[in-house]
């Protein structure tokens, strides 16, 4: 299927590993001229080699901490110059953050800015030229709606699908749609250090109707189809890909 994408530009955060990567090597695939976007500059440097092996554009590097107060500003800078506009944002920057009852404020902090704030102020930095050029395409990865424990990182996510949602609604008449992606339990470096293999076996079999956890390019491929214009229709929705794991039904 042609996606219609060759020649389109786009900000993948997060990129340098997991999830990121593999939506920012599944965009280059495609033609799209990529700014990726981590703290790790090594890993950046990796990926763009990967991408040229695999005869797609060389990505633009930005190393940048989202964390920083100005990164919202910086990036939008960094990709303009770099690209010249940016149809495709994808909001991939993000991390865990379970906390004990009696969490000081500061961490709460941390995890709402690292997991909403960010996202938001990013996308809005670069939402005016999007409207001026009528198109564009907001990708949020996010997370899941069944909290099993108190985790600050499910509260961000959940505001992200509210002002996704919301945001959706204001910017569909400039043709930019607007969709959230929650992962199930995909690979990453996270969960090899967190969950032993005998541990995601057992609980793969047990509760994913899948039988296994998901790789980082199960995702890729629907982030790469949001982002084209074949997906114009969709707009506002949250899309999990988590081989079934989720027991809710809508």
């Amino acid at each position: 299927m042609d996606l219609q994408l060759v020649g389109k530009t786009a900000l993948v955060t997060g990129a340098s590993m997991g999830i990121g990567r593999a939506i920012a090597r599944g965009l280059a695939a495609e033609g799209v001229q990529v700014a990726a976007v981590a703290r790790r500059t090594q890993l950046l440097e990796e990926l763009a080699g990967e991408i040229e092996r695999r005869q797609g554009p060389r990505p633009l590097l930005i190393t940048q901490d989202i964390m920083a107060a100005d990164a919202a500003a910086r990036l939008r800078d960094a990709a303009l110059a770099g690209l010249g506009h940016v149809d495709i944002l994808v909001n991939c920057a993000g991390g865990s953050r379970p906390l004990p009852l009696d969490a000081p404020e500061e961490k709460w902090e941390e995890a709402i800015t690292l997991n909403f704030t960010r996202q938001r102020q990013i996308t809005h930095a670069l939402l005016p030229q999007m409207i001026e050029r009528r198109w564009g395409r907001i990708i949020n990865i996010t997370g899941k709606s069944e909290p099993d424990r108190l985790n600050a990182a499910f509260s961000a996510k959940a505001a992200v699908h509210a002002w996704a949602k919301g945001l959706s609604r204001d910017v569909g008449k400039y043709g930019i749609t607007v969709n959230s992606i929650p992962p199930g339990r995909i690979m990453s470096e996270q969960i090899r250090r967190n969950y032993p293999e005998d541990y995601r076996k057992s609980h793969a079999a047990a509760e994913i109707p899948a039988g296994a956890y998901g790789e980082p390019e199960d995702l890729a491929v629907l982030a790469v189809f949001l982002a084209s214009p074949l997906a114009h229709y969709i707009s506002g929705a949250v899309i999990p890909v988590d081989g079934g794991l989720r027991r809710y039904a809508f």
